[in-house]
């Protein structure tokens, strides 16, 4: 099921949507290359070293871009995440004519400051990545948000760093007066 703004899109933009819509997951060769890359940002995350994570990133997707055979695209860290009042930046792709694409992601929350959660950065890059991977490798004209777009991307993040760890449900709290009060049977 397409998402709402689907019915705002022109008829060409409809079947570029469509189209990407209809690709679940990437086949990518030598796609266990990935893993100790990933790995390699989260050390360089946990080392707070921008240059290091910018070098960990670009080795990051010059293996999917290689593995590919397509573009490469420049990968560009940046220190705190811009937001406004309603929500901050995570990441960006930016694709101009004449230049080399060019994806930003922010290592730093923009409240806090604190350096972004290993799962949350890579996730980030990933998807980056995938719009790079619309229009160099799908030859899509455009790269929407799509279900097949998210299905590729989260297929892509549970290979590399393996499925979200489960979160632990809080505890109920005890309500001493239900206790006391008559139990109804449910069908």
């Amino acid at each position: 099921m397409p998402f709402s703004y689907y019915a705002r899109l022109t008829k060409k933009q409809r079947a570029i949507y469509d189209a990407s819509d209809a690709v679940a997951e990437l086949e990518l060769p030598e796609k266990e290359r990935l893993r100790p890359l990933a790995r390699a940002i989260e050390v360089a995350l946990a080392s707070d070293a921008r240059p290091a994570v910018r070098r960990a990133s670009q080795a990051f997707s010059d293996a999917i871009t290689e593995s590919l055979a397509i573009e490469r695209v420049v990968v560009r860290i940046l220190a705190k995440r811009p937001s406004n009042d309603e929500s901050e930046l995570h990441g960006l792709y930016v694709r101009e004519e004449d230049e080399p694409p060019i994806i930003r992601v922010w290592m730093r929350t923009a409240a806090r400051k604190e350096v972004v959660k290993p799962r949350t950065f890579v996730r980030t890059l990933i998807h980056e990545i995938m719009h790079h991977l619309d229009y160099t490798h799908l030859a899509l004209e455009d790269s929407f948000h799509t279900e097949g777009f998210y299905r590729r991307e989260s297929s892509l993040v549970r290979f590399v760093l393996g499925d979200a760890p489960k979160r632990r449900a809080r505890p109920r709290q005890l309500d001493l007066f239900a206790l006391d009060s008559p139990r109804t049977e449910r069908e």
